[in-house]
């Protein structure tokens, strides 16, 4: 194939004036972002009240929160071109608009497949909230406020995860379960009104097609791949569905790859991963979500089964996150600026490690005060790595392709967090069922199989027992600190690993992509 120059953005986009009103319609971006990150976690204290208000099965729970996981993912690429295309302003509104028709069609669910139908229409409104947000902030901000707005907009992204939990618990002991959808309704419409006002537009000035067959191969390849993933636990690793739907989702995303590299106008030009600067900082990011999402597995699971907090005062406890995050996040644009992404993304990763091992160490007696400080060190450590790697990302391509680069940045932080929950996840299982399987050595079949499933259903089977429950009760919540303490410390070396990446392949400082890329010549490539 023959080589030509990375492309740019024209030299009339980046010497433009910065717009007047960029930290104010920063806020909208943030606001939009919340509730993303909100959405990911507020539905996982709700699942036991829809198990009793639409009879969900343990099935449609898993595809009530996987439907929306799936389409999010497997349009993100799409909706980022798209935005580029047509324009980002135009893109964010029409997400916020069909994620509150979701949310609204949610909250009005009779039955459990009605919501995993609704919830993937969340998904469609997600997949295109989530790049238009940092593709406005590229074009509004000039490339030495950058950093700082980027910290601003990572820390934003991750506070909405811990306040999930919190807000969805608070709503569930005073309303009914309808109202952790309708709490999506007046931020959504705020987003709306303020951006309508703040926000500028922006598109691509190049104007190109849409790449329909790259859509198609991306959707495709990334849903198989995200599909295998999550039903990886479920099925074993090995088992023919796991290894089909990882299987075509490679097959999918290797076509993608190649119609990249042949198209006039790529959705995705696959040059860019040749910049070191742009593929390890994805990786980074990819990394850091996967110790999140992980971690958030088991630290939700310990705070109400082993600490015995309700779903409402384990969010609470889960606060310091959000604080880590907005300490991090901010911290690490002046710390860039200062000693360049390659040392602040190391640092940061060496410290989700460092915290995500405090973490491996708390067992039935730690009580919260072990888990208080763990829990900051550790999303500290996230918000410093997550915000200079975007930085490194968005900076190693064109302004003009804003909207796919989020896109890509966003869809790593997907299929890290997947990847985070299934492996940690199956880690953690693994372990638990091999622990707690001689304690249930007494029971009726069925309760013994259930035990070995959860420690949720451990507990429940003992509380039925009376007295005679305390060993189970003991052995299960044994048994999964002991696994707890394998999946996080599985997820440190992630973590570590995701430092030696960065150290070995980031670039100490990186430079504006309109500074080093020359615009290709328009025809096929080949």
């Amino acid at each position: 194939m023959a080589t030509s120059p990375l492309p740019t953005a024209s030299p009339t986009s980046s010497e433009a004036a910065p717009y007047a009103r960029r930290w104010w319609a920063l806020g909208v971006l943030a606001l939009s972002l919340v509730l993303i990150g909100l959405d990911n976690t507020i539905l996982n204290v709700a699942l036991p009240t829809l198990v009793r208000e639409v009879e969900a099965t343990n099935s449609q729970l898993q595809w009530i929160i996987d439907s929306y996981v799936l389409v999010f993912a497997g349009l993100l690429l799409t909706a980022g071109s798209l935005g580029d295309r047509f324009g980002r302003k135009g893109a964010l509104n029409f997400g916020l608009s069909v994620f509150l028709a979701g949310a609204l069609a949610s909250a009005f669910a009779d039955t459990a497949n009605q919501l995993i139908a609704t919830r993937a229409l969340m998904g469609i409104g997600g997949a295109f909230i989530m790049p238009s947000t940092l593709s406005i902030l590229t074009n509004m901000f000039p490339p030495h406020e950058r950093g700082r707005a980027i910290g601003v907009w990572a820390g934003m992204a991750g506070v909405g995860i811990p306040l999930g939990p919190l807000l969805g618990g608070y709503l569930l002991e005073h309303f009914h379960w309808s109202s952790i959808f309708y709490v999506n309704v007046p931020i959504i419409l705020a987003a709306l009104a303020l951006g309508q006002w703040l926000l500028p537009t922006s598109r691509d000035p190049g104007a190109p097609r849409v790449d329909v067959p790259g859509a198609v191969l991306s959707m495709a390849g990334l849903s198989a791949l995200i599909y295998g993933i999550i039903e990886a636990p479920l099925h074993g690793w090995t088992s023919g569905p796991t290894l089909a739907a990882l299987g075509a989702g490679v097959a999918f995303l290797a076509a993608f790859g190649w119609w990249e590299t042949r198209t006039r106008e790529p959705m995705l030009d696959m040059r860019f991963f040749a910049n070191p600067r742009f593929s390890a900082a994805n990786a980074s990011i990819t990394l850091v979500f996967f110790a999140m999402f992980g971690s958030l597995l088991s630290l939700t699971q310990y705070l109400q089964f082993i600490l015995g907090y309700t779903p409402f005062e384990a969010g609470i406890r889960m606060l310091p996150m959000a604080l880590g995050l907005l300490v991090g996040g901010p911290l690490s644009a002046r710390l860039d600026e200062r000693l360049g992404s390659k040392v602040v993304v190391t640092a940061g990763l060496v410290v989700v490690a460092t915290g995500l091992l405090m973490l491996s160490r708390l067992d039935t007696e730690s009580g919260y005060i072990g888990v208080v400080g763990a829990l900051f060190v550790m999303a500290t450590g996230m918000g410093l790595s997550m915000a200079p790697s975007t930085e490194a990302v968005m900076g190693a391509i064109p302004r003009s392709k804003a909207g796919v680069g989020s896109a890509m940045n966003d869809t790593t932080r997907q299929v890290g967090g997947a990847l985070g929950v299934a492996i940690i996840g199956s880690i953690m299982a693994s372990a638990y069922r091999s622990d707690i399987t001689s304690a249930t050595a007494g029971l009726p079949a069925e309760a013994a199989s259930a035990a070995t499933d959860s420690l949720g259903a451990a507990l429940h089977i003992a509380a039925g027992l009376g007295a005679g429950g305390d060993a189970l009760a003991t052995a299960a919540r044994i048994a999964f600190v002991d696994a707890m303490e394998m999946g996080l410390t599985a997820g440190a070396l992630v973590a570590l690993g995701g430092a030696v990446v960065a150290a070995v392949f980031l670039p100490a400082t990186g430079v504006d992509a309109g500074e080093d890329f020359a615009e290709p010549a328009r025809g096929r490539r080949g």
